[in-house]
């Protein structure tokens, strides 16, 4: 932490716990893909519907100092994991009505202004913090899988399944590296194939909530930092390796790699993508507000509520 010093006391604390939450993610990435191994050693997962990719360019089969690190919400997966978790957690109850329209305001934020707002995104971390409080971690785990099946497993771009499936054949592990709690990242890759995640680290004392983060959320600069982390425990190249994000939140993640991709992006990662002449891919189709999917239980007045609010807001950031 030396290297630090010529930071202010305020910017100093923000970049270490930016790197203490890198290097808890890494930690539970490797773990976790570790268990994975050995439960597919076991059959104890059955293998994923197949999507044939188009034959990439890159990358380069065989290369196992190169790997690929894939941001989940817009990039892999059509809105937000937390929030698709918050609306299986409302289905069993975990919390009331009102909450979910929480939920349903910070979805269609998310879903039409096309951005990461550090606002609502810092909201809806703190309510499924408060939510899952005192619960089992195992307890969360298995719901996560019955909740990928209703609401996620619908919502992969298959662009990017694509791409992440090139890496894959080409004998190259994958990451998925999200804001998204780590257990929930960790069924998503699962369900997908992929090695492993990087994720926002819950603390947990004897398999139990507490309600506090280890860090901070795997957001931004802390990204950068677990990718680097992971890199060096897996003895990868970083200039070898290929990252994939929607946000400019994660230039910084990006700019680690030899092999920036722009994948959905929003208008401000466009433009330094093309500024660094970096590959660029849009899976989507027609206007953003086509697929908003806010669940209808939030309410009509709810959903019109905050639909507006997000449209218009879309309008004055335009």
């Amino acid at each position: 932490m030396a290297a630090l010093g010529w930071l202010t006391p305020r910017r100093r604390s923000a970049t270490a716990r930016s790197v203490l939450a890198g290097e808890a993610a890494a930690e539970a990435a490797r773990k976790t893909s570790q268990e994975l191994d050995a439960l597919e050693g076991l059959g104890a997962y059955g293998s994923t519907s197949s999507v044939t990719p188009p034959e990439p360019e890159f990358p380069v089969a065989g290369d196992v100092h190169a790997a690929a690190f894939f941001d989940l919400d817009n990039t892999v997966m059509q809105g937000a994991a937390i929030f698709h978790f918050g609306r299986g957690l409302y289905k069993r109850k975990f919390f009331e009505r009102q909450e979910l329209a929480r939920f349903a305001w910070q979805q269609a934020w998310f879903r039409l202004a096309g951005v990461e707002d550090p606002e609502h995104m810092q909201d809806a971390r703190d309510s499924a913090l408060s939510i899952v409080k005192g619960h089992r971690v195992s307890e969360l785990m298995s719901i996560g899988e019955e909740i990928y099946d209703e609401y996620m497993a619908e919502r992969i771009w298959p662009g990017t399944r694509a791409l992440a499936q090139a890496h894959l054949d080409a004998g190259q592990k994958v990451w998925l590296v999200t804001a998204a709690p780590v257990e929930t990242a960790t069924i998503i890759a699962r369900r997908l194939g992929l090695t492993g995640a990087l994720g926002t680290v819950a603390e947990s004392v004897d398999g139990v909530y507490t309600g506090r983060l280890v860090g901070e959320p795997l957001h931004g600069p802390a990204k950068a930092e677990a990718v680097r982390a992971l890199a060096a425990a897996e003895g990868l190249e970083l200039a070898r390796c290929a990252a994939y994000s929607d946000s400019h939140n994660d230039i910084p993640m990006l700019s680690l790699v030899g092999h920036p991709y722009a994948i959905n992006p929003d208008s401000k990662l466009r433009r330094y993508a093309r500024d660094r002449e970096w590959r660029l891919r849009d899976y989507r189709t027609g206007r953003k507000a086509a697929k908003v999917g806010i669940p209808a239980a939030a309410g009509l007045g709810a959903i019109a509520g905050g639909t507006a609010a997000a449209m218009a807001l879309h309008r004055r950031r335009r």
